[in-house]
This record gives C-alpha cells, sequence and structure tokens, in this order.
C-alpha cells in the first residue's frame, strides 16, 4: 500500500504559546494554508478533542471539501485531526517545541493512504504536498513573526 507520510518543520521566532494558539484556531487557516479557501466549524467552539471543522480547498488542480476531527489536543504542545472521507483519508499532527523563551519549532505531519485511483499518484502527492507544506509554515512563519514585531 503507498502510504504518504510528509513531515515539515520551521523554527519560528515566537513563543509556543502564541504559535501554538494561532495555528491550531481553524479559522485561521486560510490566512497561513495556500491551499485552503474557508473553515466552518460543525460542532460548537472551543477546539476540543471530537471538535470537528470543515474545510474547503484546492489541492492538484482539484477542489476539496473535507471535515477535520479533533482526535488528540495537549495545549502547548500537540494537535492531531483526521479526515475519513474521500479518496485520501488523511490524518494532520502539528507538533509544537519551545526551542526558547522566544522561539518555537513547529512539525507538520501529514499521513494518509489514497485510495481508488488516488494511490496510482500517491509519490506524486507527496512532493506535492512537501511543497505546499513548505510554502504554508514559511506563510505562518512570516505571519507570525510579522505581528511580534
Amino acid at each position: 500500500m503507498a502510504e504518504v507520510n510528509v513531515k515539515t518543520e520551521t523554527i519560528i521566532n515566537c513563543p509556543v504559546e502564541k504559535v501554538f494558539a494561532f495555528a491550531t484556531e481553524p479559522e485561521n487557516a486560510p490566512q497561513w494554508y495556500v491551499n485552503i479557501h474557508s473553515a466552518e466549524w460543525k460542532t460548537p467552539k472551543p477546539l476540543a478533542i471530537g471538535s470537528r471543522i470543515a474545510f474547503k480547498a484546492k489541492f492538484l488542480g482539484k477542489e476539496l471539501a473535507y471535515t477535520y476531527e479533533i482526535k488528540e489536543l495537549v495545549t502547548d504542545r500537540k494537535l492531531v485531526m483526521s479526515t475519513a472521507q474521500g479518496p485520501f483519508p488523511m490524518e494532520t499532527t502539528y507538533l509544537f517545541e519551545k526551542e526558547d523563551v522566544t522561539k518555537t519549532r513547529m512539525i507538520l505531519i501529514n499521513r494518509g493512504v489514497p485510495l481508488g485511483f488516488s494511490k496510482l499518484f500517491a509519490p506524486f502527492m507527496s512532493r506535492a504536498m512537501k511543497k505546499a507544506n513548505t510554502k504554508d509554515l514559511a506563510l505562518l512563519k512570516q505571519l507570525l513573526e510579522k505581528q511580534s514585531s
């Protein structure tokens, strides 16, 4: 089975609390995810295990609509969310590591197993996801560091 497993990371010159708060707020996703157009809460706020958020995005030229469910949430450390919908069930993990008082290492991991026709494109999807995730984290870094200056 052709699993996609993409890990991307960056150092953001902001405290871990600020990076965590911004990155895990679903409504901020369209500001730093190049491919995400919208995020809509399907369950009451605040973010908690079991929360569901519907996203609309464009990836590899295709419009996508999917709902993530929060599986794990550890303040200032970790967020795990997954979707079982569509041709590409996916799990996304955010890890936050305090480098020092003013710096945070953020790690973004996307894992999934493409189904049906999509599995033929798994190697290409991994490269495309790595490229997109690198841009996303660079934009997140730019946004947060600009806010802090």
